[in-house]
């Protein structure tokens, strides 16, 4: 879900400041023949859009009169050459408002592009995709409301959304037994424990432990299928997430495997931005 207004609001302030800065020297120098324009955004290729509501408020925030009409919905799949949304409002405040507005939307699209394409691969499985916290710093929210339009699902979005107790974690304690046994300690019972396995042993070791989810890290596909084996023979509740250089050429032979979640950033991390250009009419 995107941040409700009052804090998208803030955001998108801040973006208008450091994008213009004092002024805008170009802008606020020129005569307009028409004090009031309309303009469209075309799509120049083909994608899922994501974002529009973040554009309607760059503008809105300069012009509060301004109109903006959404002319798809957010989470199809378009062709190149689709006109996205129709603005009017003032001149200034549209060539103002332009680069941030696209900057966002082109940004977000690229990233639910991306989740779309992930998830088109194993749509007909029950496998789920989902993102990591390989996130832009104060981006976060907004990359995975990304993640959802494409068709992805969300991860945790903080550490206090959840435990997952990884590599690191199990180093520092000494075991996966102690680490889980010493967050129950303090933990709220609507919590879920998650704990990231990298070899069977570890795997293993997880069996008896009543985990919420059991990661399995960075495994070839035998030793996956080996400890899918072991999780639900011994843990039958579990639920099993795969993790670690997941590709879209791999994923559907991973979640062939029987996992219940396929974990990977590359929907954020390795997208590219939706080119799509503001045209005056």
């Amino acid at each position: 879900m995107l941040p409700p207004l009052p804090l998208l609001d803030r955001l998108v302030l801040d973006w208008l400041a450091e994008d213009i800065g004092f002024t805008d020297r170009t802008t606020q120098s020129l005569v307009f023949h028409n004090p009031k324009s309309s303009a469209r955004w075309l799509l120049k290729a083909n994608g899922v859009i994501s974002g529009l509501t973040i554009a309607q408020r760059v503008f809105q925030l300069l012009d509060p009169d301004c109109q903006f009409h959404s002319l798809i919905k957010e989470g199809e799949y378009l062709a190149k050459g689709t006109i996205i949304c129709q603005i009017e409002g003032k001149t200034e405040a549209l060539l103002m408002g332009e680069r941030v507005a696209l900057n966002n939307v082109m940004k977000l699209s690229g990233i639910s592009t991306s989740a779309y394409l992930f998830a088109q691969k194993i749509k007909d499985l029950p496998t789920k995709v989902v993102d990591t916290r390989k996130t832009t710093p104060g981006f976060r929210q907004l990359e995975k409301y990304a993640v959802l339009v494409g068709g992805g699902k969300n991860h945790r979005s903080r550490l206090d959304d959840a435990v997952m107790i990884k590599d690191n974690h199990i180093q520092a304690v000494g075991s996966i037994t102690k680490a889980v046994e010493q967050v129950r300690q303090t933990l709220p019972i609507t919590t879920t424990i998650e704990v990231e396995t990298e070899t069977l042993a570890q795997v293993e070791e997880t069996i008896g432990l009543n985990l919420d989810i059991i990661m399995l890290d960075n495994m070839d596909i035998p030793t996956m299928t080996k400890a899918i084996q072991l999780i639900r023979q011994g843990s039958p509740k579990t639920k099993i997430e795969a993790s670690g250089n997941i590709t879209i050429d791999n994923i559907r032979s991973v979640a062939e495997l029987g996992v219940d979640y396929i974990s990977t950033s590359a929907m954020v991390t390795r997208s590219s931005w939706l080119d799509i250009s503001m045209r005056f009419a």
